[in-house]
């Protein structure tokens, strides 16, 4: 490569990684006072999102559906259950394995989170088909990354 491309190569505006970060970071803040009501961060929201779908499932199913290890996921799950949204509950079987289930409060959230999805997409201004196609690009940008660094 020569001197020139490798400038090209290196040019702030060309990095993929930037503007992966930045759109994060704004969607993040864009999430704030919608999660705020909730008394949520967004990690906490996406851990109830779950949730609301696998009630009962297992920390380690969680991480793995998330993407966080334990380091991560086991104080935030500590703060959910002080909030008194979640119950962690070890199988009796095997007490190496711990089920995360909804509180009552943890449930009657749903309620109130409903409108976030919409609320977004306004917040968005792109049409939904857009959307669509960016999550699905996201996602195999994700699997593609993540079979590289396994």
């Amino acid at each position: 490569m020569s001197d020139i491309e490798i400038s090209e190569a290196l040019s702030f505006e060309k990095q993929i990684c930037f503007s992966l970060y930045s759109a994060s970071n704004a969607m993040i803040r864009a999430y704030r006072p919608e999660l705020k009501a909730l008394d949520l961060t967004y990690l906490q929201y996406i851990v109830m999102l779950v949730l609301w779908e696998r009630d009962g499932i297992t920390i380690s199913a969680l991480g793995e559906k998330l993407h966080l290890d334990s380091g991560t996921l086991t104080p935030l799950l500590k703060r959910l259950e002080a909030k008194g949204l979640i119950q962690r509950k070890v199988n009796a079987k095997d007490e190496r394995m711990r089920f995360l289930y909804l509180s009552d409060s943890g449930k009657l959230l749903k309620q109130s989170a409903q409108a976030i999805p919409e609320k977004m997409l306004c917040k968005s201004a792109l049409p939904i088909e857009q959307l669509a196609q960016l999550k699905q690009q996201c996602d195999t940008l994700l699997k593609a990354l993540s079979n590289q660094s396994g």
